[in-house]
């Protein structure tokens, strides 16, 4: 006999950043600005209620970085959040921003990251984060 199992959709990586804290309410993380709720119920939760939380936290605002050298490959950049005007606020929103609790990544290297984290949540990157 031959086996047909389906294979296992892969689960939806976790917003954690290890940088848990909660707000001042006591209601959200303030490193993935989950509720307590969803932490609690992260790892019951099916891969489309876990889509559900992505889709909820990539509206929220991008929190404002003010490094200027790549995280990953090293290289110098501008960046405009000193103004409030920084090149990362015109892209899609995707959490974790930063790898491993970096700050900042150079915009070749934050368009590929950001486009894998879309890939990983199972999610189609947005034309914008397309490497030219």
């Amino acid at each position: 006999m031959t086996d047909h199992a389906t294979p296992r959709e892969p689960d939806v990586a976790s917003p954690c950043r290890q940088q848990c804290q909660l707000d001042v309410s006591g209601t959200h993380c303030t490193g993935c600005q989950r509720t307590l709720a969803e932490i609690a119920g992260w790892s019951r939760y099916s891969n489309a209620e876990k889509r559900a939380v992505w889709a909820r936290l990539m509206t929220l605002p991008v929190q404002v970085v003010r490094e200027k050298r790549c995280e990953r490959c090293g290289a110098a950049f501008g960046c405009g959040a000193v103004d409030g005007g920084c090149w990362c606020n015109e892209l899609p929103q995707v959490l974790p921003l930063s790898i491993d609790g970096s700050d900042c990544l150079c915009p070749g290297c934050l368009k590929a990251h950001m486009a894998a984290e879309y890939r990983k949540r199972g999610m189609m990157p947005p034309p914008e984060l397309e490497q030219p």
